[in-house]
Order: structure tokens, then C-alpha cells, then sequence
């Protein structure tokens, strides 16, 4: 049986057109075969004395390469097996950069990782200005570093100080970025790729072109010596530590390859490369990255795809910030939305807001006008129900009050037709009693959106025990368009990820009261991988929100014997709000949300001003074995459905560590035993809030783990 062909090769005025188009994917990966495939290519090229050169080109619409096939990580499992998985690919890449026959690259669409790397080996790069090109070196967010040579190729092209940020972050390079750095030699509409491609080859056979270089004056005099160099990776290593406070070893391991390349050559580099790769690839920080890969990618894939309904009309209530968002994120792809508000005048102040974000990325390139005009067009700002016959799905992101709700979906349920959806945005009312009194129940859905809706990934959905196949299947496709990963919890107060962040935030108060300082919780809790601390989150999302949701859960926990504080709720007797009126734990500049200190008149609430110190590792322990142990509770209690959606909940939604791959992963890595023994000695310590669930001692007491 002939194998499936990945590559499709055309003679072209004397130039090979190299077709890169995986059959029966949507996207190109670098894999063994496609490296398989490319190697015969090479040797056609090579030996065909006809053949002036080549130009790599897609036959997929929107993406070049997506990168390297994570999957080949499932096979192997040494630090020796993917150090040679990493030479594999350096060995091909080495072939592209010294074939006597000129090889250009022709760039469409998503370019990432070993397509990047693939490109950099390449002798011209043509970008096109399609808003769909994007160019990266991600491995950084899975824990690795760029293992096919570019860590040395991409600071020799547009230099040592752009290359580290674009390898340090991950962050995509747009075709203006490409150019403008010297990525790209040239860019041209997507229509012109394969012409230009041969002109580049003709020139470059002829040597009428060399590459530019764009960097600065200052850039080529600081990288130009051992002496600047030097300065520039210090100041990296500072400056990575400080972001990353320690807990990712893949940065410096970045920025020891590049700087190991400039002392000791290239071909020196590209072998620490890939040991560095090797080692980086069976860390439990790299492990952890890449399984949430895989969880995010599976969350992409709706179980219930051939149930879902179609939607092309979606209803908001409440043009506020969540309001707005949810619109936003709707009209980017394509739905037309009922914006709604009491009156006319809040849903037009929510739909500018939605226009000021569009601007601002046509100021980015991102967008341009008539894209712009095209997604404000599908927004309907109203202040009534008329035309509400024609909606698909209602979403209210109404205040969190239960009667209100109710009401709400009584008014939805009379203007809307039988199929309707109605979901609610709410962060703890359990969806069973905002539907209690509806006449059908089987469409009412929660749809838990995390703020800013923009840049969130997660997408909470609430079922209850009567919401029909149907809501969910439908609510889970409209939150995969609006490019969201979704978790699927069963309904209960707090669903998964309010509960879980509740008693986050409650033990923090409960240490505030007994004489901790805010200062020292916020660095403790930065400092073990969480991008805001506790109290700062107090502020973000309201002191008001959090006391009304420890009014929802307080009862919950008390039922446990648990501790709790009812710390929020006195704040806000006291007209404390947080950012949002500028009085919380921290004090705001006036006229300004951006903190300025923290605000010690609070201590007033928390037993006065003297604070005493804590051991970090106590602090430590209690705010992240809370959350831990109560994601256990969620799934023994059902709540949750799988390990794994309890893991991209936390990590997604709640900025839990990434590095540690979430409440369960990191049960897994600690290991069930010593994860019992230390709640049992919290709980000797601090009581029964700490007191380990039935489930965990269950699968430690039968050598389980939460993941096989």
C-alpha cells in the first residue's frame, strides 16, 4: 500500500515548488514523516542539475507550519531520547542552510516553532500581509526551548536582544514585526507568495540580494562585543527571574544556549541546544505545560458536536464590563448580538467600549477599518426585547442577585421562541434555583465567563440536572467559536472554579486576622507561581463580589465544620469596594485605579496595625493545599467530571501555576501519601476546613494516582 504523500513537488521555470499539505489535517506539523519526506525532496533538489532552487510553500489555508507534532513526546520519555529527537531536526535544517541551491521560504498564515525554525534555516523569507500571519518560537510555554537551531539562527538574523524577547515570551511576530525586525526579507500579498518565491530564487542564484540587517545603531554596538554581550544576557537573566520568580527552568536555559553559541561558535551552540532541549523535555515543569497542551487542545472538541443547535443570533443583558466583553468576543466571530441594558444609553456606552478595543487594534495592524466597521455592524444596542424572536441564545450578565435572575429569565422565556438557550453569567448562584420557577428548564444553562472576558481562556458551562443535551452541546460550540477553552461542571454553589478560589481567598483573610502581613501573603503567593496574590485579587474583583459569594458558600463550608471569614462582608458595610471605587487593601492614586501601597487603615478590621511575621513555607502551604484539597471535594462530590477539567479550570481560569499542571497533576507529582499526611498536619494545626477528602485518602490508601 503507497504511503499517504505529505509534500507535493512542482517544477516551476526551473524552480521547485515544495507543497507542504498534510492530508486530512487542517494544519501542517513537523513530524518524522513529513522530515522523511522533506529529506528525498532534498535529495532531488540536490541532484537535479535543472532545478535552480526551491520555495517552501502551504497548501493549507492560513497556517505554513504549526509547529512540531507535540505527539512525538508521547513516545519518548528519556532526556537521551529527545536530545536525539532534537538532533533529527537539526541535522534536516542543517541540510536546508548549506544546500548549494537557494531555498526560500513563502510564509502564509501561522508559522510556529519548527516551522519557525524551519524558515530561519532558509536562505530568503517571504512573509505575506495577511492578518493571519503570525511567526513564533512558543516552546517557552511548554517549557522548552526552540530545539532545532533557534536559539543560534534567530539573534544572528535580527539580533541578540529581539531574539530573547521573542524566545522568552513566546509572543507572536506579525508580518509588519517580521519585516520591520529583518525576519522577513520581503512581504507581498498572500496572491503573490509563489511568484515572488521564484523571483527570490532567480536573484539569489545570481547573488543580487543579501540579507538586511535592522538592527539599531546602539543594538550593533552593545552585540557587537564580548563586553556588551555580556551585559545584555545579565540584565536577561535579572530580568527573567524576576518574572518568572524561579519557578520555569526553560528562560535561562534560552539564554544560556544563546550566549554558549556566541562564546563557542554556532556548531558548538546548536549541540548545547540540544542537550538543553533533552533535559528541559523531561522536567516536571515541561511535563506539566505539555499535558495542558493536551488538555486544551481535547477541550477544543465539543463530545456533543452532532447535538448542538445553530446559532447566529446571540442576546446580552447588561452592557457592562462582562456584558461587553461577552459581545465582543461574539461579534469577532461572526455572530450578530442583541446588546442590552436598562436603557439606551448604557447599551451605547457598552457598545463604544467595544469600538475603543477595536481601534485600538486597527492601530495594531491587526484589524483594518473595514473589519473594524464590519464586526461594530453586527451590534444591536437596545433597551427592549423587540426582535428577541429571532435569538439563537441568550446570555444575562446581570448583578448577582437570584430574584433578578429569575425574573430575567421569566421576561426571556416569553419573547424568545421554545429553542431558545438562556445561560447565565453568574460566578455562584447555583443555575437550578435561577431556573427553579422557568417553563423550560431543559434550555437554562450557566455560561461562566472570567474577567476581562478578551483575554480569558476559560469558559465555565454549569449543567443541571434537566438541562437538555442540546443547551450544552450548543453552549460548548459558542464558547469553542469565541476561541475559549471549555470545561463542562455539574451545577452547585460556586459550580467548580468560584469554590475553589473561595477558600483561596478565605484562608487568606483568616491569616490576615490572625496578624499576617498583606505584604508578606502577596509575595509568598507571587513568588509560588500565581500572577496576582490573594488580597490584590480582593481588589480586582471587588470586595463587594467577594462578600456576596461568601454569602453563598459560607453555608456550604460551616456544614464541613469549616472556618470562615466574614471579613468581606464588614469590609463592605464600611464602604470598602476595592479598585473599583478605590477603597480596599490597597490605596489608589486619585482620579486613578492603579494601586499606590497598601492601604494600612485597613488593619483596623484585622486586629490593628501590628503585624506579626509568618514562616513563608506555613503561608505557602495554607493558601495553596485549601484550593487543592477542595478541587478533590468537587470531583468526589461530582461537581467536577474529570481530573483534567478540574486542572484547566484552576490553571485557565484561576491563574493556579501552570508549571505545577494543576490541583490534580500536582497531587500526582507530590505524590497521594504525602499529600494526606501534610492536610492531616494542617488540620492539627489550623482545624477542619484542612481536613484531607474521602477520595484522596481512598486513592492513597490504594496506591492510585488522579492520572494513569
Amino acid at each position: 500500500m503507497a504511503k499517504t504523500k505529505i509534500i507535493r513537488l512542482k517544477i516551476e521555470d526551473q524552480v521547485a515548488m515544495v507543497w507542504l499539505d498534510t492530508p486530512g489535517e487542517k494544519v501542517n506539523k513537523l513530524n518524522e514523516p513529513l522530515i522523511d519526506e522533506f529529506s528525498e525532496i532534498l535529495d532531488k533538489i540536490e541532484s537535479d542539475k535543472s532545478i535552480d532552487g526551491a520555495v517552501l510553500i502551504s497548501g493549507k489555508e492560513e497556517n505554513f507550519i504549526a509547529g512540531a507534532d507535540i505527539n512525538m513526546f508521547k513516545t519518548r520519555e528519556t532526556s537521551e531520547e529527545l536530545e536525539e529527537l532534537s538532533r533529527t531536526g537539526q541535522k534536516i535544517l542543517n541540510r536546508v542552510e548549506q544546500s548549494r541551491k537557494p531555498i526560500v521560504a513563502a510564509i502564509n498564515g501561522s508559522c510556529m516553532g519548527g516551522g519557525t525554525e524551519l524558515a530561519l534555516a532558509c536562505h530568503y523569507r517571504i512573509v505575506s500581509n495577511h492578518k493571519s500571519t503570525k511567526i513564533a518560537l512558543p516552546e517557552v510555554k511548554l517549557g522548552l526551548l526552540p530545539g532545532m537551531g533557534g536559539t543560534q539562527r534567530l539573534p544572528r538574523l535580527i539580533g541578540i536582544q529581539k531574539a530573547l524577547t521573542y524566545m522568552l515570551t513566546g509572543k507572536n511576530m506579525y508580518s509588519y514585526q517580521a519585516g520591520k525586525t529583518g525576519f522577513a526579507n520581503e512581504m507581498v500579498h498572500p496572491s503573490a507568495l509563489e511568484t515572488a518565491g521564484i523571483k527570490a530564487v532567480k536573484k539569489l542564484k545570481e547573488k543580487k540580494t543579501k540579507q538586511p540587517d535592522k538592527r539599531s545603531f546602539a543594538e550593533k554596538i552593545l552585540e557587537s562585543n564580548p563586553i556588551g554581550r555580556s551585559i545584555i544576557f545579565s540584565q536577561a537573566r535579572k530580568r527573567s527571574k524576576n518574572e518568572t520568580k524561579g519557578n520555569y527552568p526553560a528562560p535561562p536555559r534560552i539564554i544560556d544556549c544563546v550566549e554558549f553559541g556566541y562564546k563557542k561558535g554556532k556548531e558548538k551552540g546548536l549541540d548545547y541546544e540540544s542537550r538543553a532541549f533533552g533535559e528541559l523535555a523531561v522536567t516536571p515543569e515541561s511535563r506539566a505545560l505539555v499535558a495542558l497542551f493536551f488538555g486544551m487542545t481535547d477541550a477544543k472538541k465539543n463530545p456533543w458536536e452532532k447535538k448542538k443547535s445553530d446559532v447566529k443570533n446571540i442576546a446580552v443583558l447588561g452592557a457592562g464590563l462582562m456584558g461587553a466583553g461577552i459581545t465582543e468576543v461574539s461579534i469577532e466571530q461572526g455572530y450578530h448580538v442583541w446588546l442590552k441594558d436598562q436603557d439606551i444609553e448604557s447599551a451605547l456606552k457598552g457598545a463604544s467600549e467595544i469600538e475603543k478595543n477595536l481601534n485600538k487594534k486597527v492601530q495594531k495592524r491587526i484589524l483594518t477599518d473595514f473589519e473594524r466597521d464590519s464586526k461594530l455592524s453586527l451590534i444591536h444596542a437596545t433597551d427592549n426585547y423587540d426582535g428577541f424572536e429571532k435569538i439563537d441564545l441568550v446570555i444575562e450578565a446581570v448583578f448577582e442577585n437570584l430574584e433578578l435572575k429569575r425574573n430575567i429569565v421569566d421576561e426571556i422565556e416569553t419573547c424568545t421562541g421554545e429553542e431558545a438557550i438562556i445561560a447565565s453569567n453568574t460566578s455562584s448562584l447555583p443555575i437550578s434555583e435561577i431556573a427553579a420557577k422557568a417553563k423550560r428548564p431543559e434550555n437554562i444553562i450557566g455560561m461562566h465567563y472570567f474577567s476581562p472576558v478578551q483575554k480569558m481562556p476559560l469558559l465555565e458551562i454549569i449543567k443541571t440536572k434537566k438541562t437538555s443535551v442540546r443547551a450544552i452541546a450548543t453552549a460548548y460550540d459558542v464558547g469553542v467559536q469565541q476561541g475559549k477553552t471549555v470545561i463542562v461542571v455539574n451545577d452547585g454553589p460556586g459550580f467548580y472554579t468560584t469554590r475553589i478560589i473561595s477558600t483561596f481567598m478565605n484562608e487568606a483573610l483568616l491569616l490576615l486576622e490572625e496578624g499576617a502581613a498583606i505584604e508578606q501573603i502577596e509575595r509568598v503567593m507571587k513568588q509560588a507561581g500565581f500572577p496576582v496574590g490573594p488580597i490584590a485579587l480582593f481588589d480586582e474583583v471587588g470586595i463587594d463580589v467577594g462578600a456576596h459569594v461568601a454569602g453563598v458558600l459560607n453555608k456550604l463550608f460551616k456544614q464541613r465544620g469549616a472556618k470562615t471569614s466574614n471579613k468581606a462582608s464588614v469590609l463592605l458595610e464600611a464602604g470598602y469596594k476595592g479598585r473599583k471605587n478605590r477603597k480596599g487593601f490597597y490605596k489608589y492614586e486619585e482620579g486613578s485605579k492603579k494601586k499606590k501601597g497598601i492601604n494600612k487603615e485597613i488593619y483596623s478590621f484585622f486586629g490593628g496595625p501590628n503585624r506579626k511575621s509568618f514562616k513563608d513555607k506555613e503561608i505557602h502551604q495554607r493558601m495553596l493545599m485549601i484550593m487543592v484539597n477542595e478541587a478533590v471535594l468537587c470531583l468526589q462530590e461530582e461537581i467536577l467530571q474529570s481530573p483534567k477539567d478540574g486542572d484547566l479550570g484552576a490553571i485557565l481560569g484561576l491563574g493556579f501555576p501552570p508549571f505545577l499542571g494543576g490541583p490534580f497533576r500536582y497531587i500526582d507529582r507530590e505524590g497521594l501519601e504525602v499529600t494526606v499526611d501534610l492536610l492531616d498536619s494542617l488540620e492539627s494545626d489550623h482545624g477542619i476546613r484542612f481536613n484531607p477528602a474521602d477520595l484522596l485518602i481512598e486513592k492513597a490508601d490504594n496506591n492510585e494516582r488522579f492520572y494513569s
